[in-house]
């Protein structure tokens, strides 16, 4: 019962974060919330052996983001998007993140969307970021480099790397 009791705590303190990184990751509400839902499932069934949820649902998030890529379905197609009332806002849509960087996020490959929100989301370096995907420190930087390239060609990064 303890364990259920601290993993509701834990739900309840960073859900607002963990879709917030979600949606960073997929550039779709539904499927941050799928994302959420599915990483948050997994940290369930072993919670009792994680020491820190933190760098363990970074993980799975950002592998599972990744793999989503493979795997991604468009059988349901909206037939008309619902506006949002000032009051139903969230604290995604209330996030300081701006809708261009979001959409020029969702222009670059997962592998590289992955790596740009882990290093300037989560403030992970290269050796964390290197370990949470699976891949070398080399491999980070390549993928960041390509990212943030993509990014400035686009218009949203200047060329010191801050947002316009």
């Amino acid at each position: 019962m303890a364990d259920d009791e601290s993993f509701g705590r834990y739900v309840m303190d960073s859900y607002a974060d963990l879709l917030r990184r979600a949606l960073l990751l997929t550039g779709d509400r539904s499927r941050a919330e799928d994302l959420v839902q599915s990483s948050l499932a997994a940290a369930y069934a072993r919670w009792r052996r994680i020491n820190d949820p933190g760098p363990y649902l970074r993980t799975v998030m950002a592998r599972t983001a990744v793999s989503w890529r493979a795997r991604r379905w468009n059988g349901e197609v909206p037939t008309f998007e619902l506006s949002e009332s000032p009051s139903e806002r969230d604290a995604v849509a209330d996030s300081d993140l701006s809708s261009a960087v979001r959409r020029a996020l969702m222009t670059l490959p997962p592998e590289q969307r992955a790596v740009l929100v882990l290093r300037y989301f989560d403030d992970c370096s290269e050796a964390e970021i290197a370990e949470t995907l699976g891949c070398s420190a080399g491999t980070v930087k390549s993928r960041a480099s390509r990212g943030l390239s993509t990014l400035r060609a686009t218009g949203v990064l200047a060329e010191e790397g801050q947002i316009r």
